[in-house]
């Protein structure tokens, strides 16, 4: 005996309801692993990821690599990852304000990542590999 068409329908309907429920997906400059440290979390965003964001320029750049290697185009502000706090009024004053943080390889800016959200910033970024990745991916750094 051959299923009727209704319901094979029928059987399949609470798949694409189930589908249909779930979370779209979100843009690449936006997607991301979520980091949970005391006081909140942060979020690891890859060099493409940042490159695309950029684009949009919607959020605060800031490098906070020592000594001074370089730094990517867009870049607001550059405060050394362990002065975060001693040099906060360089800092967008609103600590809901997107913040995207950087160093060469990534150490230094989980270091101030984890500041950041200890001090009340609920939307920070981190590019995960620093720099580093995002030369590898091909991208340019200014040096001066």
């Amino acid at each position: 005996m051959k299923p009727s068409r209704t319901l094979i329908a029928l059987l399949l309907l609470p798949i694409a309801v189930a589908a249909s429920e779930t979370a779209p997906a979100q843009p690449a400059a936006i997607r991301g692993d979520t980091v949970r440290v005391p006081g909140g979390s942060y979020t690891n965003v890859g060099p493409a990821a940042l490159r695309e964001r950029l684009a949009r320029k919607d959020f605060f750049l800031l490098n906070v690599h020592v000594p001074y290697e370089g730094e990517i185009e867009g870049t607001d502000a550059n405060v050394p990852y362990d002065q975060v706090e001693q040099r906060i009024g360089q800092l967008p004053p609103d600590r809901s304000a997107p913040i995207l943080l950087y160093c060469r390889s990534g150490r230094m800016s989980t270091t101030a990542a984890e500041t950041l959200v200890r001090l009340g910033y609920t939307s920070v970024w981190h590019l995960e590999g620093g720099f580093i990745a995002w030369e590898r991916a091909g991208f340019p750094l200014i040096r001066r």
